[in-house]
């Protein structure tokens, strides 16, 4: 790679492995991947790091001081909350009011169970607490729904309370008063008794701050993960941000986050709720960068990697955004790009449980990891399995960086699946591939015909370390016609993060409703109080993309409306990037919300008579920054250099010749499966039927056979 001035890095750090590319002005990229090490992520970050610089041939500092945007994908939000080690947190909330988070309105049973599990009833379970009942305080004060105070808050009692939690362990605190979003005046004070009684720096999240909208449990639970991740995420940030000041980095460090960009480090500790989904969208933001480039719509986003299946959509060059969010067993209202995870990774365990045959959740993860790494795994995973099918060489894994051991993985499944089950080795490990492949595909179908959706409409993209194995199969299923498998695949959440823009958003809970029975909703509906909000929001969300060294010129706005039926409990998120200048604005947004409606509930389901409801108002800022294209790689004028190895195809059920490629050796022309596409970094598997070129830009282009 020429060594131009500037550079643009993303890291992403998984379960597995910690992933980095590096691309230059001129869109020439490179990436590559080490293990994460979870004992120390920083270590796993400049590892992957070193390896790229060694790549262009220069020390981690002399590549560091030409980056001028270091972007960062991080699982720590994630990993804290799952292992539950984040800060003992207290929550202050209005008398009466203290079991809201405990409660969770009897949704915490069922959050996070598997569909096939729903009916096992001691299945369902409430989550370990993240504030135990010990942990909540109970303050006299109360505000209606107008947001005027019919109780004074009572300060003295405030001030018993912070002790008390204190006391009982309390490091940092979450305040959540009923109707606060519409008067925060008594969580401010509270906040201000907080930082009196306990000191200055110490952790604060106020729910008229992070979630300023309806929903009492949802934007209690936001706030409270807020401050119970909220330090974690600081330290950890911190800790990075000064090894890579210290090895040489100079331009700006940003965090990606879940809602579709980066923010600066200071910004993301702050608002720490928002890294939950920080890794798995980075990979839907640099699939729909890529997208706008390759002009494809519609994109179906699929990212296995060592631990889970994460899959997003992106329809009509957006992604896909959820206004409410499940995460370990808690719902959050923020709005975050819609992804959908499940356990099935290079590193899901295979076990034989009661005669059946079952691959996943579990995970082996990056310590130990599978049988075949040699570092103490004891449990068949889907990478042994791969291994033992040819689909992985033992000698090339990682470009020969690791040598994996095939026959401590051969013999792991003989004696955990194959002998119990009464099978060969490779039909068990065959076992292993078609069930893996199957969750996976069933998955997509949910998301795609599940929300009316053609997959027959999209192209598929497949990226991650694992990803671009199972492809072939799982694409197949579900029947797309192209599968592309991006030259970033091996570290595509990474490069999403390196492309990300600046993104910071500002919501309001309102209530504008329509009359039921009515013709024409919101006709009496004044639009410039409409307007009036949306211009606040516009306001406070551009400022703090200013903050971070973003010219007005270069923001743009996204405006949208949470609306729903009255009398439901859920709403859709509705674009409302119109100018509203009179009653004409507002009927078209009715308009759009019933067509929205239908197009999720199936025709006819929509009910006009029950009347229609506005519950929030929504502002994104999008501060762009600029960003390379990819380079157009030279036509591969030698003649396509190829091997061959034995792969075992599931479906034929047996042995087949498969022509073995060097990805840098793929020309435009193409090559007809079955063929093995390797790259140092990950390994591409293109069926019998199945044709796969390079793009101009790189990138692997799989067709499927009608």
């Amino acid at each position: 790679m020429t060594a131009l001035a500037d550079l643009y890095v993303g890291v992403d750090t998984g379960g597995t492995f910690t992933d980095a590319v590096v691309m230059d002005t001129s869109g020439a990229v490179l990436a590559n991947k080490a293990p994460t090490t979870p004992e120390s992520l920083d270590r796993g970050v400049i590892a992957a790091l070193e390896l790229l610089a060694e790549e262009r041939g220069e020390t981690l500092s002399q590549m560091l001081g030409k980056v001028v945007s270091f972007g960062h994908g991080t699982t720590q939000a994630t990993n804290a909350l799952i292992e539950r080690r984040g800060t003992p947190t207290g929550l202050l909330t209005t008398k009466g009011f203290g079991d809201t988070i405990l409660v969770q309105r009897l949704m915490g049973f069922t959050a996070g169970v598997p569909n096939e599990m729903l009916g096992r009833f001691s299945a369902r379970r409430q989550p370990d607490p993240i504030v135990p009942r010990s942990f909540i305080g109970e303050v006299r004060e109360r505000v209606d729904r107008a947001g005027n105070v019919l109780l004074e808050l009572d300060e003295d009692g405030v001030r018993r309370e912070v002790c008390r939690l204190a006391a009982t362990g309390a490091e940092a605190f979450a305040v959540s008063l009923l109707w606060s979003f519409r008067n925060p005046d008594h969580e401010f004070c509270i906040a201000e008794i907080i930082r009196e009684e306990i000191g200055p720096d110490v952790y604060v999240s106020l729910s008229s701050q992070i979630n300023p909208v309806l929903g009492e449990y949802e934007r209690t639970a936001t706030t409270v993960l807020n401050a119970y991740l909220g330090p974690t995420v600081d330290r950890y940030l911190e800790s990075l941000e000064t090894v890579l000041r210290d090895a040489g980095l100079t331009g700006r460090f940003s965090v990606l986050n879940s809602i579709g960009g980066v923010m600066s480090a200071r910004e993301a500790a702050e608002r720490a709720v928002l890294l939950l989904a920080s890794g798995p969208t980075g990979g839907v933001l640099g699939s729909d960068y890529l997208a706008r480039e390759l002009g494809h719509p519609n994109v179906i986003t699929t990212d296995m990697g060592g631990t889970s299946f994460d899959v997003g959509l992106v329809v009509d060059n957006r992604p896909v955004v959820a206004p409410v969010a499940e995460v370990g067993q808690y719902h959050i209202s923020v709005p975050m790009v819609d992804i959908t995870a499940i356990g099935a990774g290079g590193g899901s365990i295979a076990e034989v449980v009661a005669g059946e045959l079952r691959v996943g959740p579990k995970s082996a993860g990056a310590f130990p990891g599978p049988v075949c790494y040699g570092r103490g795994g004891e449990q068949v995973t889907v990478t042994d399995a791969d291994v033992v099918l040819g689909v992985i060489d033992p000698k090339t894994f990682l470009g020969g960086r690791m040598d994996l051991d095939r026959a401590a993985a051969e013999n792991a499944v003989r004696t955990q699946i194959a002998e119990p089950l009464g099978l060969s080795v490779v039909e068990a490990a065959a076992g292993v591939k078609r069930i893996v492949d199957a969750r996976m595909a069933d998955t997509l179908r949910e998301l795609t015909v599940g929300h009316g959706h053609d997959p027959r409409d999209f192209v598929l993209y497949a990226y991650g370390g694992a990803g671009p194995m199972h492809c072939a199969g799982f694409g197949a299923d579900l029947g797309v016609g192209t599968i592309i498998v991006p030259a970033t695949s091996m570290a595509h959440s990474a490069y999403g993060a390196l492309a990300a823009d600046i993104y910071h958003s500002a919501e309001r809970s309102v209530s504008f409703q329509s009359v039921p029975g009515s013709e024409d909703p919101f006709s009496d509906l004044d639009p410039y109080a409409l307007r009036d909000g949306f211009e606040e929001l516009e306001a406070a969300a551009t400022a703090q993309v200013i903050a971070e060294g973003v010219d007005a010129t270069d923001v743009v706005l996204d405006r949208s409306i949470d609306m729903r039926y009255r009398m439901q409990t859920h709403e859709l998120i509705v674009p409302a990037n119109e100018r509203i200048d009179g009653g004409t604005a507002v009927r078209s947004l009715v308009r759009r919300f019933e067509g929205l409606y239908e197009d999720v509930y199936g025709r006819g389901a929509g009910f006009r008579e029950a009347g229609i409801e506005m519950t929030a108002l929504r502002v994104s800022a999008i501060g762009r920054v600029s960003k390379p294209s990819f380079v157009p790689i030279r036509p591969n004028e030698a003649t396509t250099q190829t091997r061959s190895r034995k792969v075992y195809d599931v479906d034929e059920r047996t042995w087949l010749d498969a022509s073995v490629i060097e990805w840098a050796h793929l020309g435009e022309e193409a090559v007809t499966g079955p063929a093995v596409i390797e790259h140092p970094t990950t390994t591409v598997v293109v069926a019998i039927g199945q044709t796969v070129a390079r793009d101009a830009i790189g990138n692997l282009v799989i067709t499927l056979t009608p």
